[in-house]
């Protein structure tokens, strides 16, 4: 049998043709990829992954990437000996763990991905909400009720911020110039202090602002699942209501995808959680018809 006509050679051939419609569906479009998770730490995700946004890239879409660093932050808080506290899953942020998160996010993070892109045979700028005057940070502030009392009271999470304010003008010269923006969720406040921002929110955000064809949230789950574990590859905000309510989503789950309906709702077309530990998901959820994750539109 000739080459031409070996089987898994016509099958590659088949799976570009299938690819070509949505190619040609996303050809200029912006798509914003949250990274972060397990895929992270491990070497062979992460190459997958680089080789995943080199290849958007060369056909034509505009990749942006946004990244998280939770525990790589927490490790190195832990190195220098400091303890970190939670409320809410959010790590309450003093001015040395603001300093800390600055360096590991935008620093050794930051340049490691950027790095994968280069070795992956593309081209990146490692970001930060910083450059450019890109995002202006607002203090985030949230209340828990005394379980005594039964009394709210405001919680102090120090220098961790939510974007207030986008200019998108830097991401977009990045792009056009050929490069892939990779950004660190970090940005100044109107204090001008520094600011630690959830990477999901920080990715929703730019998301909307940029009005992308995607937000992908790549997470350490296959997606939104129902109570026998079933994916739900179609959702729209009334559903997520509806699956809170009766206790489906729980957890984690329920700000990721408060981030995505916030996304779609804000000019972003659409939003996918998917899970980052499978090797290429996001091409599955891209060029095929079946997909690879939880679609979230809105209405």
């Amino acid at each position: 049998m000739s080459q031409a006509h070996d089987p898994a050679m016509l099958l590659k051939a088949a799976t570009l043709v299938d690819a070509l419609p949505y190619m040609q569906r996303y050809a200029g479009r912006t798509f914003v990829v949250k990274y972060g998770g397990h895929a992270m730490g491990d070497p062979a995700l992460a190459q997958d992954f680089a080789e995943d946004i080199v290849l958007l890239k060369a056909v034509g879409i505009n990749p942006v990437v946004v990244h998280g660093g939770g525990p790589q932050i927490g490790a190195m808080l832990k190195t220098m000996g400091v303890e970190s506290q939670f409320i809410d899953g959010l790590r309450v942020t003093d001015s040395q763990t603001a300093q800390v998160a600055e360096m590991v996010l935008s620093g050794a993070i930051n340049k490691e991905i950027v790095g994968w892109i280069a070795r992956a045979g593309g081209k990146a700028m490692g970001l930060s909400g910083k450059d450019g005057a890109m995002v202006r940070a607002r203090k985030v502030s949230r209340t828990a009720k005394d379980p005594d009392s039964n009394i709210e009271r405001v919680v102090d999470l120090g220098f961790v911020g939510e974007p207030e304010r986008i200019d998108t003008s830097v991401i977009e010269t990045v792009s056009k110039a050929g490069m892939i923006p990779v950004i660190a969720p970090i940005a100044p406040g109107e204090d001008e202090a520094t600011y630690n921002i959830n990477a999901d929110t920080m990715a929703g955000a730019i998301a909307a602002a940029l009005g992308a064809a995607r937000l992908f949230l790549l997470t350490d789950v296959a997606g939104v699942l129902d109570k026998q574990g079933a994916l739900l590859s179609d959702l729209r905000p009334a559903d997520i209501e509806r699956l809170r309510g009766d206790g489906t989503i729980s957890g984690g789950m329920i700000p990721k995808l408060e981030t995505c309906v916030h996304a779609v709702e804000a000019g972003c077309e659409a939003a996918v959680v998917l899970d980052g530990r499978v090797s290429h998901a996001m091409l599955l959820e891209i060029f095929t018809q079946e997909g690879a994750g939880t679609l979230i539109r809105a209405g």
